[in-house]
């Protein structure tokens, strides 16, 4: 889905801000058909932002099921002869939009946009009553997986096997957008070069029938390559590469024309760039690439998962200042926003799904019952083909950006049983048959060594999260060296393809000192951090080190976690530990390059 735009030919209203707010405590809000009234609440909740932190209420906050937004919305009057539609970007698992108290459209993904032709049901000009109905009920077909219990006071509670908390509503932004009867429904592009010759491949769809013109602009505004058809290939003379940290993006201009006149007008950046896997490199615009950066999360106070542009910028200031040049969207896909600023930056991006949970191993530390991870009455049938849905939209969303360069199918899985097999390996071929031009890989458990492993094989990328130091050999260095270097020689021994470290790291009270290196202290981290890089720098195969995490995170309380996730190299609000002093020597001085052993 085209994310929508203002052009010559488009007209878009942002919906963000103040809505009326009903949490739906007895779940009567469908039959008591809330969205054909006014809802009766005194609350309003922000629109982005998860609801979860904003109230007082802690019936409000380990609420589980639906939550209901309401606001009344202008139609703009010069909308007559369009088609309008209703956008979420995103709604926090399941959404469902009600205009004028008809349900249009409904959604289940919590990371991904959704939208709904209404022109059928308003009028230029109207004022309408757009109701959303969000539900956060996390169960075993749902991507990523969860299960709801009933505890003995009688109450419902939300359990699920991932290590963040389960924000939930509204978290980015909602719009009123129009588009001509005819118009750009798709626009894919794939670029290469050669010598100082650039190419851009296009594929564009329309709604109807339609001629294509395409213009490609550089930074400049200079028309550089044109093309009609709605396939075709643009030649660019003495072409300036998207490169890492250099980032440079062409315009692309696409209209369709009816009768010779421009009925619809869509416009794309694009960054001329190429991704390979040679052996056990990882090539970038044909050159060796070391990956620097984070796994990272969409967490801030009180807005939880909601998405700001202030909260962007300065993520994206602090990953410059440290000097990582790329960051996995752990677990989840991240808002487009992020996206595009990246591609603006130069910044690299492992695009990921929001398969976390489907491991039954992690019962012991996040709770529940044990049951097999894959079967009935957890991951089944219909959840691989919510995953599948879930790959197609991610690919369909993020196809165009260059900042993407890996899709990662899931973190963390059991992958060492032949059900893994059986579940994943349709979401990997999905992914090599919807984009030929990025490599796919997944994310590595500690519990599932390359001698266990039955998914390995079937990707292009490997990715390790290895606690070494933390999980395993706690508070013991010397040992974890010994057996950290032990388990990567067995993976490159036994692959010869990259590989990413995408996690490591220690939880780390800010403020904390130790003499001794203690865990949890400041001093600590810093060793394990130094610790690690010494053995990953002996292995050629290994391309990259994303420390876990960028910043302390929210999570659901456990015995685990002082309040939240202490592995940031950086505070819940962005300040530095010691370690991001530690890490911007190091990663400032690679140019993107592996260190030398």
């Amino acid at each position: 889905m085209l994310k929508p735009q203002a052009t010559a030919t488009r007209e878009l209203v942002n919906l963000d801000g103040l809505w009326q707010f009903k949490v739906d405590f007895q779940d009567e809000g469908f039959a008591q058909g809330w969205a054909t009234k006014t809802l009766a609440t005194d609350l309003q909740a922000p629109v982005p932002a998860s609801y979860n932190d904003i109230f007082t209420d802690v019936k409000i906050r380990e609420h589980v099921g639906w939550v209901w937004y309401q606001r009344q919305v202008r139609v703009p009057r010069g909308w007559s002869a369009e088609r309008i539609f209703v956008r979420a970007d995103s709604a926090t698992h399941e959404g469902v939009i009600f205009v004028n108290g008809k349900e249009v459209v409904r959604h289940v993904g919590g990371y991904m946009p959704f939208s709904a032709d209404i022109t059928d049901q308003v009028s230029s000009g109207e004022e309408i009553t757009l109701t959303i109905a969000v539900n956060n009920v996390l169960t075993n077909e749902t991507v990523p997986p969860g299960r709801v219990v009933t505890k003995d006071d009688g109450t419902k509670q939300q359990t699920y096997l991932h290590d963040f908390y389960n924000y939930a509503g509204l978290a980015r932004s909602i719009w009123l957008y129009s588009v001509p009867s005819v118009s750009v429904t798709d626009v894919t592009v794939k670029t290469d070069f050669a010598g100082s010759n650039g190419k851009v491949a296009y594929q564009v769809e329309t709604s109807g029938a339609a001629e294509v013109r395409v213009s490609l602009f550089d930074e400049d505004g200079k028309k550089v390559a044109s093309g009609t058809g709605a396939n075709g290939n643009l030649e660019i003379a003495n072409v300036k590469l998207w490169q890492p940290g250099n980032a440079y993006l062409y315009n692309l201009k696409v209209e369709a024309l009816v009768g010779g006149n421009v009925a619809d007008e869509y416009q794309l950046n694009v960054g001329v760039r190429t991704v390979k896997v040679e052996g056990n490199k990882f090539l970038v615009n044909n050159e060796p690439f070391y990956f620097t950066g984070f796994g990272m999360h969409e967490d801030h106070v009180v807005k939880g998962k909601g998405h700001d542009n202030s909260f962007m910028v300065n993520d994206f200031e602090l990953l410059k200042w440290v000097g990582a040049n790329s960051f996995r969207t752990s677990h989840y896909p991240y808002a487009e926003e992020v996206m595009d600023y990246a591609d603006r930056h130069g910044i690299l991006i492992i695009d990921e799904t929001a398969a976390v949970g489907f491991n039954q191993n992690f019962v012991g530390m996040f709770g529940g019952p044990k049951l097999p991870t894959y079967g009935p009455e957890t991951a089944n049938e219909k959840t691989q083909v919510n995953l599948l849905q879930a790959v197609r939209e991610l690919i369909q969303r993020d196809k165009n950006h260059p900042s993407v360069v890996l899709w990662s199918i899931t973190n963390e899985s059991e992958t060492g049983i032949p059900e893994a097999v059986d579940f994943f390996k349709p979401a990997i071929d999905l992914a090599h048959e919807l984009d030929d031009t990025r490599p796919v890989t997944y994310i590595n458990v500690m519990t599932e060594p390359f001698s266990k492993c039955l998914i390995a094989p079937l990707v292009d990328v490997i990715c390790l999260n290895r606690y070494w130091g933390w999980y395993e050999d706690h508070s013991d260095l010397s040992n974890a060296a010994i057996h950290l270097e032990a388990e990567l020689k067995g993976w490159t021994e036994k692959y010869s393809v990259p590989i990413i470290i995408t996690e490591y790291g220690a939880d780390t009270i800010a403020g904390g000192h130790s003499i001794h290196n203690m865990p949890w202290s400041e001093e600590y981290q810093s060793a394990y951090l130094e610790m690690s890089h010494s053995v990953f720098d002996k292995f050629p195969s290994v391309v990259g080190e994303h420390v876990w995490n960028f910043a302390d995170f929210q999570t659901k309380p456990g015995i685990f976690r002082v309040l939240g996730n202490k592995k940031g190299v950086f505070t819940r609000d962005r300040q530095p530990k010691a370690a991001a002093h530690l890490l911007k020597a190091r990663w400032t001085t690679l140019g993107n390059r592996k260190p030398k052993n």
